[in-house]
């Protein structure tokens, strides 16, 4: 009798309500978390120039197992990290092509040819005094021409 007694009590303790809400508010939250790792996929195929609508339908019918999909096959980088880095990379080649350098008193770029510069009026080289070119403030022979300063 007392196992009987024992196992109603049990049985009693689940048959509470409380249980139903508890079960329901789980649910709920993890349909509120798969919900939300769709729009999160949708939102981050967009930023890496994914087909986003494409795998925000698979997280949605696939659930955990689209978001770990989406994971693997992902581009690896966002469009903005691309142009940032391009942007970078025709930045570096400009300057090392030669063509311009930085003014020293006001930071701002200045062609290696200028005399003084644009902006501050800083005097940036000297002009040989027979054929023109510019030289350095420190040099005491033009290279071209031979000639002294």
């Amino acid at each position: 009798m007392d196992i009987l007694k024992y196992v109603n009590n049990v049985v009693e303790f689940f048959t509470n309500p409380i249980w139903k809400y508890l079960l329901y508010g789980i649910i709920f939250m993890l349909i509120v978390t798969w919900l939300s790792f769709v729009y999160w996929t949708f939102r981050d195929a967009k930023l890496r120039d994914a087909p986003a609508p494409f795998w925000a339908i698979v997280v949605f019918v696939l659930n955990y197992v689209g978001l770990i999909l989406y994971l693997i096959l992902r581009p690896p980088e966002y469009i903005d990290d691309i142009v940032e880095r391009d942007l970078e990379i025709r930045k570096t080649e400009l300057m090392l092509s030669g063509g311009s350098s930085k003014c020293p008193a006001c930071g701002k770029e200045a062609r290696d040819d200028f005399l003084i510069c644009p902006y501050c009026r800083k005097k940036l080289k000297n002009s040989c005094v027979s054929c023109g070119r510019p030289l350095n403030l420190d040099w005491k022979i033009c290279p071209y021409c031979k000639s002294a300063q």
